[in-house]
């Protein structure tokens, strides 16, 4: 009976360690995207010179986020987890003391190593502990209370920029991540699995293609020469290549082809990479038109930006109901479309409009990318087999950040594409900000054909979660 009551216990508390982990980086990243100018200005950078302070951060986690399923089949997911609460602290410590842009980056990328376990493990964990019929309710309950990160982030950030110094922002995870330590240590199950072996060849490949390719695209955002980026892109691709055939050859690589035969893994992933290609650009661009187009103060951007956390909760809490009703089809199909609409209306307020427009849109936006978002990571794991779950959780994590650091590199692309165009913007930032959102609106919309190959009845499986 005790053990019952133990397990029960370990259930109710370990969404909230996964949620405690979720939080500190939501709120990190959301601080970090509000004060990005103020840090600019402060290190002598073009704001739009910036995006090295987060790309390095999403490339060191895609970069290491194959190996977080070894890791806690080897040494277990309560030791993995915990370590990498610690770095992710102190790179959050080491940020907060940076005097130059490249201290800055050399920071994020420990931020980095330490938020390429977090996640994955958490989520890894909860998989391993929860009935396949009550993950997707697990995991709800662990991202509602980590969604308050986004609403106090641009919030948070916002005032700390205005009324004291943007060092003090990454300080707010330590003491986060502290409680995080100490309710892992009490209640964090600690799962190993059997393994072969690391595959370390085939990490090697497949580190250096994801690197290659996300270089080039800083490349696309730095350079007028296209040489280096056709080059760069092509190499990227043929290392991807090589790693193909190489994991053809495995008994055990780091991602299973085998994966990919699973119909709707494979829809999950090409989704969440095409889908988040234009969503992940609007948490920069929007505080940064607000800052630099409007000219408006860091604390304003930070109330407008707010809403979309707060309707996000809201998504989360009918997410469910949706999806038994009409489906993952129609639900995702519909959804991206609604999206991509939402994000093409945040061109319409022009300059000479109250600033204030942006906030119904960008309310609505947060409550639909919360369906989006529950939707299509529950899908890509839903006919996994349990032999698959760790590196199938991982590669997903993997494709979340290459598509974030790649949303962010391309959003910026295209808006320092129409801020070089004089005659078109009208010698007007603003304009800039309002083209680029056309265009990765436009894209967003074009993502839903990936769901169409969804059949109706897949996700039937995960319909019994009660609502």
């Amino acid at each position: 009976m005790s053990s019952i009551i133990a397990d029960q216990k370990i259930k109710k508390i370990l969404p909230l360690i996964l949620a405690t982990a979720i939080f500190m980086m939501m709120l990190d990243s959301m601080i970090l995207n509000t004060s990005l100018p103020a840090i600019a200005a402060d290190l002598n950078e073009s704001p739009l010179n910036m995006q090295n302070a987060i790309i390095s951060y999403v490339l060191t986690v895609a970069l290491l986020m194959p190996i977080s399923g070894f890791m806690a089949d080897r040494f277990g997911t309560k030791k993995v987890f915990i370590a990498a609460l610690i770095l992710f602290a102190i790179g959050s410590l080491f940020c907060s003391i940076s005097q130059s842009l490249t201290q800055l980056v050399i920071s994020r990328v420990v931020q980095g190593v330490g938020g390429s376990m977090m996640t994955p493990v958490g989520r890894l964990t909860l998989i391993k502990t929860f009935p396949r019929n009550e993950v997707v309710n697990a995991m709800n309950y662990a991202i509602v209370p980590a969604l308050i990160g986004p609403i106090l982030g641009p919030l948070v950030g916002g005032y700390l920029v205005d009324y004291l110094s943007w060092h003090w922002i990454f300080l707010i995870n330590l003491p986060i991540a502290f409680i995080g330590v100490i309710l892992s240590l009490i209640y964090m199950p600690d799962y190993h699995s059997e393994s072969s072996g690391f595959d370390i060849k085939g990490f090697l490949i497949f580190a250096a293609g994801t690197f290659i390719l996300s270089i080039s695209l800083e490349l696309l955002g730095n350079s007028v020469q296209t040489t280096p980026l056709l080059f760069g892109l092509f190499l990227g691709f043929l290392l991807l290549y090589f790693y193909y055939r190489h994991a053809k050859k495995r008994e055990e690589p780091i991602f299973p082809l085998n994966l990919f035969q699973v119909r709707t893994f494979r829809i999950g992933i090409l989704g969440n990479l095409a889908t988040r290609l234009g969503i992940s650009a609007i948490p920069l661009l929007l505080p940064l038109m607000i800052q630099i187009g409007y000219g408006r103060s860091a604390v304003t951007s930070g109330w407008i930006v707010a809403p979309m956390a707060i309707t996000a909760m809201l998504g989360k809490s009918v997410v469910m109901k949706i999806l038994n009703q009409i489906g993952y089809r129609k639900t995702l199909i519909t959804n991206t479309l609604i999206i991509g609409l939402l994000i093409c209306s945040l061109a319409i307020p022009s300059i000479e409009s109250s600033i204030y427009w942006h906030i119904p849109i960008i309310g609505v936006l947060g409550f639909f990318n919360s369906i989006q978002f529950t939707s299509m990571n529950s899908i890509a794991i839903a006919d996994l087999r349990p032999y698959h779950t760790s590196s199938g959780n991982s590669l997903l994590s993997v494709n979340q950040q290459m598509a974030v650091g790649f949303g962010v590199a391309f959003g910026l692309v295209v808006l320092k594409i129409f801020e070089g165009d004089v005659s078109l913007i009208q010698n007007e930032i603003h304009n800039a900000f309002r083209y680029t959102f056309l265009v990765i609106g436009g894209l967003t919309m074009l993502s839903a054909m990936v769901f169409r190959r969804l059949h109706i009845r897949d996700g039937n499986n995960l319909k019994s979660q009660k609502t």
